[in-house]
């Protein structure tokens, strides 16, 4: 029997409930899982999950998770506008492909990749 795959990402938060309003609603999208030890989204058939830290800490390692947005200004600007801070301003990065990183109040590093 061949076993299911589920994609995504966990970012470690201080706050997990905080965490979870503010990713419903940069992601225009409520949790499908809801418990104190785990938070988990679907984000475009993709697992966003959200765990609380033992000692919070916005000094994470960078690792970063792409989002495939259709407007990446747009989707930036959202997540600035929320609160999120600037870690990559939307650029080319080769003919038709433009990037850009965000960090969540967390610390997390959040990634946009759009082709055009």
């Amino acid at each position: 029997m061949e076993k299911s795959k589920i994609l995504g990402t966990i970012h470690k938060v201080g706050d997990i409930q905080k965490a979870k309003n503010w990713y419903a609603k940069v992601f225009n999208t409520e949790s499908y899982f809801d418990e104190p030890f785990y938070v988990g989204f679907n984000i475009g058939g993709y697992e966003l999950g959200l765990q609380p830290e033992e000692i919070p800490s916005t000094n994470k390692i960078e690792s970063v998770v792409t989002w495939g947005v259709d407007d990446i200004q747009a989707v930036y600007d959202n997540f600035i506008d929320a609160g999120a801070t600037e870690n990559e301003k939307p650029y080319n990065v080769s003919g038709d492909l433009m990037t850009s990183t965000v960090k969540d109040p967390w610390g997390n590093v959040i990634g946009f990749i759009y082709k055009f």
